[in-house]
């Protein structure tokens, strides 16, 4: 006979997941924009790296902490930022 003690739950893997595939699409956002001078594709790899929180997915917005609710925030404007002089840059 088997206890609730002896049942897991299985692992939740996004979290490592999402993270890994941010901080990719983050670095390859800057890659494009510091090497390849490629503006259109940084802002499309930072737009895509948004897709994939970073933080808990679970917690809705309200519940984040202040930090996290900022840097992306913050993300979401570099990322507008980025696609302003795109469409203003002659």
């Amino acid at each position: 006979m088997t206890s609730s003690k002896d049942q897991s739950s299985p692992k939740n893997f996004t979290t490592p997941f999402n993270r890994w595939a941010y901080g990719g699409f983050v670095l390859l956002s800057i890659y494009f924009l510091l090497i390849n001078k490629d503006v259109a594709s940084a802002m499309s790899n930072l737009g895509i790296a948004l897709a994939f929180d970073p933080f808990d997915q679970r917690v809705t917005w309200p519940a984040r902490p202040l930090y996290q609710r900022v840097w992306l925030l913050i993300h979401l404007g570099l990322t507008l930022a980025l696609f302003a002089f795109l469409l203003l840059a002659p």
